[in-house]
């Protein structure tokens, strides 16, 4: 199997590197509920030739935020949403960098 890496040979930040179990226990959830966020459109873990999902650092981070969103009330459609709207604004401030710089 081979993975995304950065210059310095260490896996990059979105290369699918943690099976489902171990990326549940990293963040504190169980199979189902990585599963769950999957279908309702929150993250798209990266598979292999066989089709086993592979999370990688970004995907965890992602969980994460869900999390937190959960825990102050936001339904899985509104965390879509939010996710969306997070994704864009960064996306908008790159490109503001980019032609600020």
């Amino acid at each position: 199997m081979r993975f995304l890496v950065n210059e310095s040979g260490v896996p990059a930040r979105s290369a699918g590197v943690y099976g489902i179990a171990v990326a549940a226990e990293l963040v504190g959830v169980g199979e189902q509920t990585l599963r769950l966020y999957e279908r309702k459109g929150l993250l798209a873990p990266s598979r292999t030739a066989g089709g086993t999902r592979r999370y990688s650092e970004e995907d965890l981070s992602t969980v994460r935020r869900v999390i937190e969103l959960v825990e102050v009330g936001v339904n899985l459609v509104g965390i879509r949403h939010v996710l969306e709207l997070e994704a864009a604004n960064q996306a908008l401030r790159a490109r503001l960098d980019e032609l600020t710089d």
